[in-house]
């Protein structure tokens, strides 16, 4: 027997384009996310998925294990398939003449915004973790956030 990949009862619930919440980690939360180069390579694989492929990533926080992200693609967006590239890209990135160690837990969090959640709260959540960790005072000093691609939710 074959089921639906969206449960009927629930189709009426996500978006046509949904607004995904992600998060991944580093292997054994490592703490090694925060630098410049990270951040600037993260915006690269965003601008160039938006350009390339209508892929938004839009508003994140890099911390010093994680990474959460907001993003939503076209109708054919394979969420699981550009974490993997995106996993990718950044590791190769980040790990140039480093250990051949995973760079990255297996697997992320995802959660699909419902047409009823604001990205907004959710947004005030995630930029408030470096405050909540207790790296800065106030959200606005942290310097690895930020947004790639205006995503127009309410």
């Amino acid at each position: 027997m074959r089921f639906p990949r969206l449960p009927p009862r629930l189709a009426w619930v996500f978006a046509r384009n949904p607004l995904y919440f992600v998060t991944f980690c580093t292997n054994r939360r490592r703490k090694i996310l925060l630098s410049s180069a990270v951040d600037v390579s993260f915006r690269e694989f965003g601008i160039r998925a938006y350009d390339d492929h209508n892929i938004a990533v839009g508003r994140y926080v890099i911390m010093p294990d994680h990474l959460h992200l907001f993003v939503c693609g076209p109708g054919d967006f394979q969420l699981g398939r550009w974490v993997g590239t995106l996993k990718q890209f950044l590791a190769r990135r980040i790990l140039i003449g480093q250990s051949v160690e995973p760079f990255w837990q297996r697997g992320f969090f995802d959660h699909v915004l419902r047409n009823d959640e604001s990205y907004g709260k959710k947004w005030d959540y995630v930029r408030a973790n470096p405050v909540h960790a207790g790296y800065v005072g106030n959200a606005e000093e942290w310097p690895y956030s930020g947004e790639i691609v205006i995503i127009d939710r309410a």
